[in-house]
């Protein structure tokens, strides 16, 4: 059992810091009734269709991290990780989700997501760095270097989480945790991973050259050059489209 105040806290690289409170914050500065779902109780259109949307994105990212048909991952990731995001905007638009128990219950071990890391790392080699400026509304600062395979993999790991509540009928404690989770971190993650998708196709349709990194940003690209880099995401990217380059 958990307090609340929330011991178990997302990660992933876009975690903008500790959040302590019990409850999400409100999507807008306009009074909210609090959303609630009694334990045990059937649940309604709403966490279903939510948890449809959670549990296609974990199975479909699974799959495309087999690498059975790599010339697709790119489309397909760029699908779920948008049809995610609506899921979220309508966790963020609805009230305060508010569940009966002040503790949260004990879900278990989290599962270990680093195979499934390794393996979206492995399928999107060429294409898995990219550069990100955490908050729009912040200071101004440099981008950072993330990775699309440790963004989706730690996504994958909160889904996961509230999955674990919601079939073992607490629906409530589901949806405050996806409702606080995407509020506080995947949310972000997710924006910033789909612009890096959307960037790639676009690059390739509009046969625009992917630039070379920002002065001073560590890419980590296991020792290729920029013009390698560029010329394998570029060919990837060619053969998944059916262009020639």
């Amino acid at each position: 059992m958990s307090d609340r105040t929330i011991n178990q806290q997302p990660h992933a690289p876009h975690q903008a810091g500790p959040e302590e409170a019990r409850h999400a914050a409100p999507a807008a500065d306009a009074p909210h009734t609090p959303h609630t779902h009694a334990h045990g109780s059937e649940p309604d259109d709403f966490a279903v269709q939510i948890a449809d949307s959670v549990e296609s994105f974990v199975l479909s990212v699974t799959e495309v991290a087999k690498g059975d048909e790599p010339g697709s991952a790119v489309s397909l990731l760029l699908l779920e990780v948008s049809q995610l995001l609506l899921a979220g905007g309508r966790l963020g638009a609805i009230e305060d989700v508010v569940p009966e128990d002040r503790f949260e219950p004990d879900a278990g071990p989290e599962p270990d997501g680093e195979q499934l890391r390794e393996r979206l790392a492995d399928l999107l080699a060429p294409i898995d760095v990219y550069h990100e400026v955490f908050d729009p509304y912040g200071l101004p600062e440099k981008p950072s270097a993330f990775r699309i395979s440790d963004d989706l993999a730690g996504v994958v790991g909160e889904l996961q989480h509230g999955l674990t509540h919601y079939r073992e009928g607490r629906v409530s404690e589901a949806l405050w945790w996806w409702q606080f989770s995407y509020l506080s971190n995947w949310g972000t993650t997710c924006t910033a991973v789909l612009r890096a998708l959307q960037s790639l196709i676009a690059h390739v349709r509009l046969d625009s050259p992917i630039g070379a990194a920002p002065d001073g940003a560590d890419t980590d690209n296991d020792g290729l050059t920029d013009e390698q880099l560029e010329q394998q995401a570029g060919d990837l990217m060619a053969a998944e489209l059916g262009l020639g380059r």
